[in-house]
């Protein structure tokens, strides 16, 4: 979801039109043009052209035009903060800091929950975040500044809402009343047994030998 996939074109006009494609873009492949050449890992993408990735020898095409490095780091894309802050504000994402250079990742990296006492996450894709920062990368930022997405999280938060108050107000309050009448004994229905005692007159009280009182029922 943090791949900067948009529909909407007022959400696309918000952002520079190199940048989806720069996201969508797979490096570190080997280039077609200078296969032989011992430099053709393609780390390179010209803003200006928006071709695909470029390795170092096909900036020689690219000499006028604004050619930024991507980098790696555990498996993922990254990019200099120094590098892209001149063409695209990035506040808001999570910087880092690797190999004394501070990075920001192009696309969300999966992460299976966040971890224990974590208190602020990705609003696209819940990584573990510092709480002064939003979003994970940039892929995360485009999406989460969206029109559509902003409307769906609004739809969910009062679809929550609303779940929680039915809750409240009625599966909790007939959860509450059933505990009631739990904590109740039910009154058991008279038997044929019973009914003829209930019905029974009194004898006549007979005094015993003793003169005690023996009353009959």
């Amino acid at each position: 979801m943090g791949g900067g996939v948009l529909d909407d074109d007022d959400d696309k006009n918000k952002w520079p039109p190199w940048l989806q494609p720069l996201l969508q873009t797979s490096f570190f492949v080997h280039c077609k043009i200078h296969a032989d050449s011992h430099k053709s890992e393609c780390n390179m993408y010209c803003l200006d052209c928006m071709n695909g990735a470029l390795c170092s020898l096909c900036l020689t095409s690219h000499r006028d035009h604004r050619a930024i490095q991507i980098r790696r780091s555990s498996y993922h894309d990254v990019i200099r903060v120094s590098e892209i802050q001149k063409y695209l504000d990035i506040t808001g994402v999570q910087t880092y800091i690797i190999n004394s250079a501070r990075i920001v990742f192009l696309n969300e990296r999966p992460q299976p929950r966040p971890g224990k006492g974590v208190t602020n996450t990705c609003q696209v894709c819940e990584r573990s975040l510092l709480d002064s920062f939003s979003f994970c990368s940039l892929g995360c930022k485009i999406v989460g500044t969206s029109k559509s997405f902003r409307k769906k999280k609004m739809c969910m938060e009062s679809t929550e809402g609303s779940d929680t108050e039915g809750s409240l107000n009625g599966i909790g309050n007939g959860h509450v009343k059933s505990k009631v009448r739990s904590f109740t004994p039910s009154t058991p229905p008279p038997t044929a047994a019973s009914y003829r005692t209930a019905k029974r007159r009194k004898g006549v009280p007979h005094r015993s030998p003793m003169g005690g009182l023996i009353i009959e029922y």
